[in-house]
Protein backbone atom coordinates (compact mmCIF):
# COMPACT_ATOMS: atom_id res chain seq x y z
CA UNK A 1 0.00 0.00 0.00
CA UNK A 2 1.25 3.34 -1.02
CA UNK A 3 2.00 5.58 1.95
CA UNK A 4 -0.18 8.10 3.91
CA UNK A 5 0.44 11.34 1.28
CA UNK A 6 2.97 9.60 -1.12
CA UNK A 7 2.50 10.46 -4.92
CA UNK A 8 2.22 7.09 -6.77
CA UNK A 9 3.60 7.26 -10.47
CA UNK A 10 2.23 4.70 -13.33
CA UNK A 11 3.79 2.79 -15.83
CA UNK A 12 3.69 3.53 -18.99
CA UNK A 13 3.49 0.27 -22.28
CA UNK A 14 7.62 -0.31 -22.38
CA UNK A 15 8.71 1.73 -19.39
CA UNK A 16 8.60 -0.67 -16.78
CA UNK A 17 8.27 0.92 -13.25
CA UNK A 18 5.93 2.16 -11.37
CA UNK A 19 7.10 4.21 -7.94
CA UNK A 20 5.79 6.10 -4.83
CA UNK A 21 7.20 9.81 -3.76
CA UNK A 22 7.64 10.58 0.13
CA UNK A 23 8.73 13.73 0.64
CA UNK A 24 8.69 17.64 0.17
CA UNK A 25 8.53 18.24 -3.48
CA UNK A 26 11.32 20.69 -3.24
CA UNK A 27 13.61 18.54 -1.31
CA UNK A 28 17.04 16.82 -3.05
CA UNK A 29 15.26 13.47 -4.20
CA UNK A 30 17.23 10.12 -3.81
CA UNK A 31 15.56 7.31 -6.19
CA UNK A 32 15.43 3.64 -4.14
CA UNK A 33 15.55 0.07 -6.53
CA UNK A 34 15.00 -2.76 -4.38
CA UNK A 35 16.33 -6.33 -4.86
CA UNK A 36 15.14 -8.87 -6.83
CA UNK A 37 12.01 -11.24 -4.90
CA UNK A 38 11.36 -7.66 -3.05
CA UNK A 39 9.34 -4.82 -3.67
CA UNK A 40 10.15 -1.27 -2.70
CA UNK A 41 8.69 -1.57 0.52
CA UNK A 42 12.35 -2.91 1.97
CA UNK A 43 13.41 0.68 2.07
CA UNK A 44 10.49 1.30 4.40
CA UNK A 45 13.50 1.79 7.29
CA UNK A 46 15.45 4.51 4.78
CA UNK A 47 12.18 6.46 3.69
CA UNK A 48 10.64 6.97 7.24
CA UNK A 49 14.26 8.10 8.01
CA UNK A 50 15.04 10.07 5.49
CA UNK A 51 11.62 11.45 4.31
CA UNK A 52 11.54 15.06 6.29
CA UNK A 53 14.27 16.07 4.56
CA UNK A 54 14.46 14.28 1.33
CA UNK A 55 12.37 13.64 -1.83
CA UNK A 56 12.40 9.43 -1.38
CA UNK A 57 11.22 7.70 -4.56
CA UNK A 58 11.01 3.90 -4.46
CA UNK A 59 10.89 2.23 -7.73
CA UNK A 60 9.08 -1.12 -8.79
CA UNK A 61 10.84 -3.21 -11.26
CA UNK A 62 9.46 -5.46 -13.32
CA UNK A 63 7.97 -8.52 -12.36
CA UNK A 64 7.68 -7.32 -8.52
CA UNK A 65 5.52 -5.22 -6.56
CA UNK A 66 2.89 -3.51 -8.51
CA UNK A 67 4.82 -4.53 -11.70
CA UNK A 68 5.10 -8.68 -10.96
CA UNK A 69 2.67 -9.41 -14.17
CA UNK A 70 5.42 -8.16 -16.43
CA UNK A 71 8.61 -9.70 -17.67
CA UNK A 72 12.02 -8.28 -16.24
CA UNK A 73 14.24 -7.48 -18.88
CA UNK A 74 17.14 -5.20 -18.03
CA UNK A 75 16.50 -2.31 -20.76
CA UNK A 76 12.58 -2.17 -19.93
CA UNK A 77 13.97 -1.66 -15.94
CA UNK A 78 16.70 0.86 -16.97
CA UNK A 79 13.37 3.06 -18.99
CA UNK A 80 11.22 2.48 -15.94
CA UNK A 81 13.68 4.23 -13.24
CA UNK A 82 14.78 7.01 -15.98
CA UNK A 83 11.21 7.46 -16.38
CA UNK A 84 10.65 8.18 -12.42
CA UNK A 85 13.91 10.31 -11.99
CA UNK A 86 12.35 12.68 -15.33
CA UNK A 87 8.97 13.00 -13.78
CA UNK A 88 9.64 12.81 -10.30
CA UNK A 89 13.35 13.62 -10.05
CA UNK A 90 13.03 16.54 -12.44
CA UNK A 91 16.16 14.06 -14.65
CA UNK A 92 18.89 14.18 -12.12
CA UNK A 93 19.40 12.22 -8.92
CA UNK A 94 21.63 10.10 -6.24
CA UNK A 95 20.68 6.72 -7.13
CA UNK A 96 20.46 3.76 -4.65
CA UNK A 97 20.39 0.35 -5.60
CA UNK A 98 20.50 -2.78 -3.63
CA UNK A 99 21.52 -6.05 -5.28
CA UNK A 100 19.77 -6.54 -8.54
CA UNK A 101 18.19 -2.53 -8.29
CA UNK A 102 22.11 -2.38 -7.40
CA UNK A 103 23.14 -3.99 -11.36
CA UNK A 104 19.94 -1.78 -12.54
CA UNK A 105 21.56 1.45 -10.82
CA UNK A 106 25.07 0.54 -12.59
CA UNK A 107 23.68 -0.12 -15.61
CA UNK A 108 21.34 3.30 -15.83
CA UNK A 109 24.74 4.74 -14.80
CA UNK A 110 26.84 3.96 -17.28
CA UNK A 111 24.37 4.56 -19.72
CA UNK A 112 22.61 7.64 -18.51
CA UNK A 113 25.40 9.49 -16.68
CA UNK A 114 23.86 13.15 -16.91
CA UNK A 115 21.08 11.97 -14.90
CA UNK A 116 23.07 10.49 -11.82
CA UNK A 117 24.38 12.96 -9.39
CA UNK A 118 25.54 10.32 -7.29
CA UNK A 119 25.55 6.30 -7.56
CA UNK A 120 25.05 3.74 -4.22
CA UNK A 121 25.07 0.37 -4.65
CA UNK A 122 24.63 -2.57 -1.84
CA UNK A 123 25.27 -5.98 -2.34
CA UNK A 124 25.97 -6.10 -6.36
CA UNK A 125 30.07 -5.98 -6.44
CA UNK A 126 29.94 -9.69 -7.89
CA UNK A 127 30.22 -9.38 -12.10
CA UNK A 128 27.52 -11.80 -13.55
CA UNK A 129 30.30 -13.18 -16.27
CA UNK A 130 32.66 -16.13 -16.70
CA UNK A 131 32.47 -18.43 -13.44
CA UNK A 132 30.09 -16.47 -11.94
CA UNK A 133 27.73 -16.93 -14.46
CA UNK A 134 26.71 -20.52 -13.92
CA UNK A 135 26.13 -19.32 -10.52
CA UNK A 136 23.94 -17.04 -10.95
CA UNK A 137 22.19 -19.15 -13.61
CA UNK A 138 22.18 -21.85 -11.26
CA UNK A 139 20.06 -19.50 -8.45
CA UNK A 140 17.71 -18.50 -11.12
CA UNK A 141 16.92 -22.00 -11.69
CA UNK A 142 15.95 -22.45 -8.23
CA UNK A 143 14.06 -19.91 -7.93
CA UNK A 144 11.79 -20.70 -11.17
CA UNK A 145 11.53 -24.56 -10.03
CA UNK A 146 10.50 -23.51 -6.68
CA UNK A 147 6.62 -23.09 -6.04
CA UNK A 148 5.73 -19.36 -5.81
CA UNK A 149 3.22 -19.29 -3.21
CA UNK A 150 5.53 -21.81 -0.89
CA UNK A 151 8.39 -19.18 -1.55
CA UNK A 152 5.92 -16.50 -0.71
CA UNK A 153 4.71 -18.14 2.34
CA UNK A 154 8.33 -18.99 3.71
CA UNK A 155 10.14 -15.54 2.61
CA UNK A 156 6.89 -13.56 4.58
CA UNK A 157 7.60 -15.52 7.85
CA UNK A 158 11.48 -15.45 7.91
CA UNK A 159 11.50 -11.61 7.20
CA UNK A 160 8.52 -11.47 10.40
CA UNK A 161 10.28 -13.84 12.81
CA UNK A 162 14.10 -12.32 12.00
CA UNK A 163 13.18 -8.54 11.88
CA UNK A 164 10.43 -8.53 13.82
CA UNK A 165 6.62 -8.24 13.22
CA UNK A 166 6.69 -4.51 12.64
CA UNK A 167 9.65 -3.88 10.51
CA UNK A 168 8.99 -7.65 8.99
CA UNK A 169 5.59 -6.98 7.94
CA UNK A 170 6.65 -3.26 6.88
CA UNK A 171 9.87 -4.76 4.62
CA UNK A 172 7.73 -7.36 3.14
CA UNK A 173 4.19 -5.54 2.80
CA UNK A 174 4.68 -5.09 -1.39
CA UNK A 175 5.15 -9.17 -1.66
CA UNK A 176 7.66 -11.63 -2.60
CA UNK A 177 8.35 -12.76 -6.11
CA UNK A 178 9.96 -16.04 -6.85
CA UNK A 179 9.32 -16.03 -10.48
CA UNK A 180 9.92 -12.42 -11.41
CA UNK A 181 12.97 -12.81 -9.38
CA UNK A 182 14.22 -15.69 -11.37
CA UNK A 183 13.97 -13.71 -14.41
CA UNK A 184 15.73 -10.74 -13.32
CA UNK A 185 18.60 -12.82 -12.16
CA UNK A 186 18.76 -15.21 -15.42
CA UNK A 187 18.53 -11.26 -17.62
CA UNK A 188 21.79 -10.17 -15.45
CA UNK A 189 23.47 -13.65 -15.54
CA UNK A 190 26.39 -13.03 -18.17
CA UNK A 191 26.12 -8.76 -18.85
CA UNK A 192 29.43 -7.44 -17.55
CA UNK A 193 28.58 -3.95 -14.94
CA UNK A 194 31.85 -3.51 -14.20
CA UNK A 195 32.08 -1.47 -17.48
CA UNK A 196 29.25 0.67 -16.55
CA UNK A 197 30.75 1.97 -13.46
CA UNK A 198 33.71 2.95 -15.52
CA UNK A 199 31.31 4.35 -18.07
CA UNK A 200 29.40 6.27 -15.58
CA UNK A 201 32.83 8.05 -14.20
CA UNK A 202 30.93 10.02 -11.21
CA UNK A 203 31.10 9.43 -7.38
CA UNK A 204 30.10 5.95 -6.22
CA UNK A 205 29.34 4.46 -2.63
CA UNK A 206 29.45 0.78 -2.62
CA UNK A 207 28.22 -0.90 0.85
CA UNK A 208 28.55 -4.19 1.42
CA UNK A 209 27.84 -6.51 4.66
CA UNK A 210 30.28 -8.16 6.42
CA UNK A 211 28.37 -11.04 6.65
CA UNK A 212 27.39 -11.19 2.89
CA UNK A 213 30.82 -13.17 1.87
CA UNK A 214 28.92 -14.41 -1.53
CA UNK A 215 29.07 -10.51 -2.69
CA UNK A 216 31.69 -9.04 -0.42
CA UNK A 217 35.01 -11.20 -0.73
CA UNK A 218 36.09 -10.31 -4.31
CA UNK A 219 34.15 -6.52 -3.89
CA UNK A 220 38.01 -5.21 -4.11
CA UNK A 221 38.56 -6.77 -7.66
CA UNK A 222 35.23 -5.68 -9.03
CA UNK A 223 36.20 -2.01 -7.56
CA UNK A 224 39.89 -1.63 -8.44
CA UNK A 225 40.82 0.64 -11.29
CA UNK A 226 37.25 2.73 -10.60
CA UNK A 227 37.39 6.55 -9.83
CA UNK A 228 35.61 7.79 -7.65
CA UNK A 229 34.44 4.92 -5.72
CA UNK A 230 34.00 4.79 -1.70
CA UNK A 231 33.67 1.04 -0.21
CA UNK A 232 32.35 0.74 3.05
CA UNK A 233 31.59 -2.53 5.02
CA UNK A 234 28.76 -2.96 7.23
CA UNK A 235 29.83 -5.04 10.71
CA UNK A 236 26.70 -7.65 11.29
CA UNK A 237 24.91 -6.85 7.90
CA UNK A 238 24.41 -9.49 5.74
CA UNK A 239 22.64 -9.29 2.06
CA UNK A 240 20.03 -7.13 3.18
CA UNK A 241 22.48 -4.24 4.92
CA UNK A 242 19.74 -1.51 4.52
CA UNK A 243 17.70 -3.32 6.75
CA UNK A 244 20.01 -5.43 9.21
CA UNK A 245 21.73 -2.33 10.30
CA UNK A 246 18.83 0.36 9.06
CA UNK A 247 20.65 3.50 11.09
CA UNK A 248 24.53 3.00 9.73
CA UNK A 249 23.14 2.17 5.98
CA UNK A 250 20.94 5.23 6.09
CA UNK A 251 23.94 7.70 7.99
CA UNK A 252 25.98 6.00 4.90
CA UNK A 253 23.72 7.52 2.58
CA UNK A 254 23.29 11.03 3.87
CA UNK A 255 27.26 11.13 4.95
CA UNK A 256 28.10 10.64 0.75
CA UNK A 257 25.46 12.90 -0.45
CA UNK A 258 27.10 15.48 2.27
CA UNK A 259 30.32 14.82 0.22
CA UNK A 260 28.34 15.57 -2.95
CA UNK A 261 27.45 19.22 -1.64
CA UNK A 262 30.90 19.79 -0.53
Amino acid sequence: MPTAGAETGEAVAGEAATWEVVGPPDAPPIVFVHGALMGRSVWRPQIDALADRYRCISVDLPGHGTQRERAFEVDDAIAGVVRAIDEAADGRTVLVGLSLGGYVAMALAGRHPERVRGLVIAGATREPTGANHLAFLLYAGMLRLAPESAVRAVALAWFRRRYGPVLGAAITAGGHFARGGSQAVRRIAGRPFRDRLLAYGGPILVINGTLDLVFRIGAGRFLAGVPGVTHRVIPRAGHLSNVDRPEVFTGLIEEFIGSLAA
